[in-house]
């Protein structure tokens, strides 16, 4: 497969219309001279493939911070372990919605610019894989007839809709939880600085303002199911020491299912973000 030439970045294309995987070696990544090229690279191909890198969670951090504003956790914590280990993390249970098609931060004023996982003990059945889909090579592919139907298109989002995936039926008190953490309402098309357009949908979006139910309902399935097609996705199967950034503002991921009890590990940095959703 070619070589993309990139300055001085290595690279080469996953998939014609999603990824690309860094050759770059571990020692020019932590340098901070490629970050540039790697931000670039970046918002073209929406993920970053970096192969058995072997991160520590120093080097994760020093590397992420090469590449924007870091953006710690809610308590402050730098790396996030991503497990459905409760005593590993105490928002274990929110994590079985990632098994859902998603973005994060929907309810960030700005949300968040890129994620970067490694990955540090595997499921031993292989479960747990990483799914990819790029939503602005998914908005670019639609006929010029559905485009002119989204402009202009609000949606809300709500952390009680990612819930409803995993509990269908929640009791009053789960309902009202979820519901108290809020809702955002967001355009169905983002019209980034770069004067590039993505959708922005997942699995929080849930109604589709001043259309019928059923008739939102339909526009948001048709959405999901366009930009995750075979030709806009990549699935990722974890080995140990691999890492991935992925542009958050123009995405979706979600994890293939695998159960509570799994040793599964991955370790979580972020950049903050750069530009609202308008």
């Amino acid at each position: 497969m070619a070589t993309e030439a990139i300055s001085r970045l290595a690279s080469e294309p996953v998939k014609p219309e999603i990824g690309s995987r860094i050759l770059s070696d571990k020692a020019a990544l932590l340098s901070g001279e490629l970050s540039t090229e790697i931000m670039e690279l970046l918002e073209q191909r929406g993920i970053l493939v970096f192969p058995q890198v072997h991160f520590t969670d120093e080097e994760q951090i020093a590397f992420t911070k090469t590449l924007g504003k870091f953006a710690p956790e809610m308590r402050g914590e730098e790396i996030y372990k991503i497990t459905l280990d409760k005593t590993q993390t105490s928002t274990a249970d929110y994590l079985k919605g990632t098994f859902f098609w998603h973005f994060d931060g929907f309810m960030n004023k700005v949300p968040i610019r890129a994620s970067l996982l490694s990955s540090k003990v595997l499921d031993p059945e292989g479960r747990g894989q990483t799914q990819f889909a790029n939503t602005y090579a998914a908005y670019e592919a639609l006929p010029p007839e559905r485009k002119a139907q989204l402009e202009g298109k609000t949606v809300v989002h709500a952390l009680a809709a990612t819930q409803l995936d995993h509990t269908p039926e929640p009791t009053w008190e789960e309902w009202q939880q979820w519901r108290a953490i809020g809702r955002a309402e967001l355009p169905l098309v983002w019209n980034h600085e770069s004067g590039r357009k993505s959708l922005v949908i997942g699995n929080s979006a849930y109604a589709v303002l001043g259309m019928e139910p059923l008739e939102s309902k339909d526009l948001l399935v048709f959405l999901r199911d366009w930009a995750t097609q075979e030709r806009f996705t990549y699935s990722h199967q974890w080995q140990v020491g691999d890492a991935i950034i992925w542009d958050n503002t123009g995405s979706l991921h979600r994890a293939t299912p695998y159960p509570a009890d799994s040793v599964r590990m991955l370790h979580r940095t972020k950049l903050e973000g750069e530009e609202p959703i308008v």
